[in-house]
This record gives C-alpha cells, structure tokens and sequence, in this order.
C-alpha cells in the first residue's frame, strides 16, 4: 500500500463529499483524464473540473461514501456511494461506483468510475423509462449526448 497515494484518493473523496472544488481539482494533474458511462472521456483538468463543478452545482448536492481504497506506486482504486437527488427528473439516486486511479507526480491523471448504467437508469429516470431502455444502446447515447451538452452549456455560462 502506498500511504501517499492513498491518502491523496481519500483527500479527493473528502474534498468531494464538501462539494470543494479547488481542493479536488489540487488533486488532479493538469493532463488528467477522466471516463464514466455517461460521459465517457473527458480529458484535461479544466474539462473534468467542468464535469464535477457541474454535478455539484444542483440543489441537493451529493452525499459521498467511500470504501475499499486501495493505492500502489502507480495506480489504485476505491469504491464510493454517491447519494442524490436526479435533477432532470427529481429523483434519488444511490449510485454504487468503482473508481480506478493513476498517478503520476504525485497527483491523479487519470480517474475512470464504472457503475450499472441500467440501474442508474432505473434509479434516475424511473422504471417505465430507465428500466426497457436504460440497456440499449441507442438510449445510452441519447443520455451522453445530453450530459455533454450540458457541460458545454455549463462551461460556457461559466
């Protein structure tokens, strides 16, 4: 276990739960790269920030949990619970994630979360929408064509 790297997925996580942007964005390195299921890859801080600053904007914020961290020289993982209220549709969502992290210079450059994206879709557009096509992949694209377009938005407005 590398206590450095370990400390430094924890410090994010905390910084997380706070809805502390400058402090998670301390913990990036400036090439970072990040993917998920919805936005798939996202690269450089300024992008990444963009994502998170806009996630954390909504009204309810996000509650953070996280477990299981694990860190090497190189690389290490957690897994974290993220809690919170759906924006488009109002609803809650108890996201169980898995996050795999590399470092370099001391700092994450690239961070890349997997969840099920069809439970997400239950959870987050309810079972008549997110349960029959919440596996498809046409409904996939439509969901991540408009998380980008949401970033760009909320970037440009920033």
């Amino acid at each position: 276990m590398n206590d450095q790297n370990a400390g430094l997925i924890k410090n994010f996580y905390a910084a997380l739960a706070h809805a502390d942007c400058d402090a998670m964005e301390r913990c990036y390195h400036p090439e970072v790269s990040f993917g998920d299921p919805v936005f798939l890859e996202l690269e450089g801080r300024g992008r990444v920030m963009g994502m998170w600053r806009m996630l954390l904007s909504g009204a309810g914020g996000v509650a953070v949990a996280v477990r299981d961290v694990t860190a090497r020289r190189y690389d290490g993982a957690a897994h974290w619970t993220a809690s919170y209220v759906f924006g488009t549709t109002g609803r809650p969502v108890v996201n169980e994630i898995d996050a795999l992290f590399r470092f370099e210079d001391g700092l994450i450059v690239r961070h890349h979360d997997e969840f099920d994206f069809r439970r997400w879709a239950r959870m987050a557009l309810g079972r008549p929408t997110g349960l029959p096509f919440g596996w498809t992949p046409m409904f996939r694209d439509t969901i991540r064509g408009r998380a980008m377009q949401s970033l760009e938005d909320f970037m440009r407005a920033g």
